[in-house]
């Protein structure tokens, strides 16, 4: 599987962008697919989650709230609305696939895409 994601750029404070992440290669509508982040000088981090069919998501506290996570299988597309940004969500996002079992807030993701870049001007 291949993932692109799109969609970053310069939002001020207070501001929204959708992130797209397209699949390639075969669909992905049986994995749980994440959104992580990393800012500079930091660790990657997990941001939020949604399972096969949308049935169930999962955000990290800093984006409870202010960020929604959708997918379309039909699209083979997952997408997270950011609303609210803050200029500590500044960072790289990356979008990613099929996690181990029980693991879906952590690193263990088998599929990873390059990440685009999201910058929240103060």
């Amino acid at each position: 599987v291949q993932l692109q994601a799109s969609g970053g750029g310069l939002v001020q404070t207070g501001g929204s962008l959708r992130l797209s992440c397209t699949a390639s290669g075969r669909t992905i509508s049986s994995y749980v697919m994440g959104w992580f982040r990393q800012a500079p000088g930091k660790e990657r981090e997990f941001v939020a989650a949604i399972t096969w069919n949308g049935g169930r998501t999962y955000y990290a506290a800093s984006v409870e709230g202010r960020f929604t996570i959708a997918r379309d299988n039909a699209k083979n597309t997952v997408y997270l609305q950011m609303n609210s940004l803050k200029p500590e969500d500044t960072a790289i996002y990356y979008c990613a696939a099929d996690p181990p079992t029980g693991a879906t807030m952590t690193l263990g993701y088998k599929y990873w895409g390059q990440g685009t870049l999201v910058t929240v001007s103060s």
